[in-house]
């Protein structure tokens, strides 16, 4: 490792700016990362789903527990291209299966959900540290900007997680209209699990694809955050600025001796040795070591204190502190063994405390999330079965509610029954040949005036086809539900379409309509 050849700029930087580091150099290999990152995981990834098939949550589960072994590869392209020895796809994927074999087990159990992983990944594969020379390497480094490891690590999780539900969203906004008709999230939760296992296995492919995207900038975040900390403790910048002030003074000192020889080359040679011969001998120091003065002195231990006491009492010397701890007393000789080791357990446990001193804030936070997670889920309960509890945990003796009324009109449309004609499906047949969307209009605001008035359907003007057919699909009648599925699509093509039904749909939709409303009048 040459520092001289790092393609950044080699400083001690705060952590967020370190983190701000490791973006840039992701974004400036972004191509050969994702791409080395993509033909690793996805192999895998189709693989787990093809053995895994009836079991989509445990595939992605899987997926997710080898990431720390996919990380591998992103830090050993970077380690690489840091000192511009950038690796092709080709050598980076030849050397991936080598770098999982130290301390792959490790990195797969214990250390599994440590949330400094990307920070202690280069201790492990860079610098080759294993056992208690790796943890004590981690406890100098971790030192300083361990949490930054750790908040890159929980705010990429929720990263994963809007991204992963932003392509799902993404996913079901661009969904045609008439596939949106015919399923929706209810009939998704609804149906049974055997039914849309591809789906499942669909947003777990969006995950992947995720993973593609955000795991090299993670890895490099860390890399980044691991530089910094080894620059801050050995000093890499001051080291560079030595070596780029010998490389100035080198050239320099060559050219001040061959300048020097030049001009001791043109001077006379007897006026040198001249002078030379001439050259006295330094005269004694009456001031030094040697002199009479000192070697008469007396010299006591009392006016050696007093010197120095009086040297501690004049400045820069006189500031004192006095610094007040609990240890441990004195240890006999027989048992001064054992009190070691008791004061080193102590002392580690002193340090754990401390330790853990520092995690109040991130406790507080999660248990904060917690308490609103619980909050959150008393509040969905309570709205999803506000009918339940109002109808069995409702106060006694309470009167019970009068029965809202009605609308007139939904969506511009008259629903009253008195604004409808005697024959409904007579007077469509009437107004089929010459006036068909009149006609279809008819049967359609007869249909909502029925689910309104005979089986006392929710409806508002707020809501839309789609919400309208849900509703009718919950009154468990497959009759009502396959007429209302059939007039609804062929009236959305004629309103928003301006594409006419086909004629033999009018003797369908009647006869459906007489065979469905009683009470009606043949025509």
């Amino acid at each position: 490792m040459r520092l001289t050849d790092a393609s950044v700029t080699i400083r001690p930087r705060p952590a967020w700016e370190a983190l701000d580091l490791g973006v840039l150099l992701a974004r400036r290999h972004a191509g050969l990362l994702m791409a080395s990152w993509a033909l690793v995981t996805l192999p895998i990834f189709a693989l787990l789903c093809a053995l895994l098939w009836e079991h989509p949550g445990w595939a992605i589960l899987a997926f997710w527990w080898l990431k720390p072994a996919f990380e591998r590869l992103p830090l050993y392209i970077l380690g690489r291209a840091l000192f511009g020895d950038t690796p092709t796809l080709q050598q980076a994927l030849k050397a991936w299966p080598g770098l999982l074999r130290p301390q792959l087990l490790a990195s797969l159990t214990w250390r599994r959900l440590s949330p400094s992983r990307s920070f202690d990944l280069p201790v492990l594969q860079l610098e080759g540290l294993a056992g208690q020379t790796r943890s004590a390497r981690l406890a100098v480094l971790g030192q300083r900007d361990a949490s930054a490891a750790t908040w890159l690590t929980l705010v990429g999780v929720h990263l994963e997680m809007a991204l992963w539900l932003g392509l799902i969203g993404l996913f079901y906004l661009l969904l045609p209209q008439q596939i949106e008709l015919d399923w929706g999230w209810q009939s998704l939760i609804q149906a049974s699990a055997s039914d849309w296992l591809w789906l499942e296995h669909l947003s777990n492919l969006l995950y992947a694809l995720v993973l593609v995207l955000w795991e090299p900038m993670y890895v490099a975040c860390g890399f980044s955050l691991y530089l910094n900390r080894r620059t801050a403790l050995e000093a890499w910048d001051i080291e560079l600025t030595f070596r780029r002030l010998r490389q100035r003074l080198t050239g320099a000192a060559y050219a001040l001796i061959l300048g020097l020889g030049l001009v001791l080359a043109q001077a006379p040679g007897p006026a040198l040795a001249a002078d030379t011969s001439s050259c006295a001998l330094p005269a004694e120091d009456p001031h030094g070591p040697e002199a009479p003065r000192l070697l008469k002195q007396p010299l006591s231990s009392q006016g050696a204190q007093q010197s120095i006491g009086q040297l501690l009492d004049a400045p820069p010397f006189e500031h004192r502190e006095t610094v007040t701890r609990w240890r441990l007393g004195e240890a006999e000789p027989a048992e001064q063994g054992n009190d070691l080791d008791l004061q080193a357990l102590l002392e580690q446990l002193r340090k754990l405390v401390e330790y853990w001193q520092h995690l109040d804030s991130l406790a507080l936070f999660f248990e904060v999330l917690l308490w609103a997670c619980l909050f959150g889920l008393l509040l969905m309960l309570v709205r999803r079965y506000r009918d339940w509890l109002g109808a069995f945990v409702g106060r006694p003796g309470a009167a019970p509610r009068a029965a809202a009324a009605p609308p007139s009109q939904l969506f511009g449309l008259e629903v009253t029954p008195q604004s409808l004609p005697a024959d409904v499906p007579g007077e469509v047949e009437r107004l089929w040949a010459e006036q068909p969307r009149a006609a279809l209009g008819l049967l359609y605001r007869a249909l909502l005036s029925r689910l309104l008035h005979d089986y006392r359907v929710p409806l508002n003007s707020a809501h839309t086809e789609a919400e309208l057919l849900q509703l009718v699909h919950q009154l468990e009648q497959e009759d009502v539900d396959d007429f209302s599925r059939t007039l609804i699509h062929h009236w959305q093509n004629l309103a928003y379409g301006h594409r006419l039904p086909p004629d033999e749909l009018r003797v369908q939709l009647c006869d459906a309509w007489r065979r469905l409303f009683a009470g009606e009048v043949r025509a």
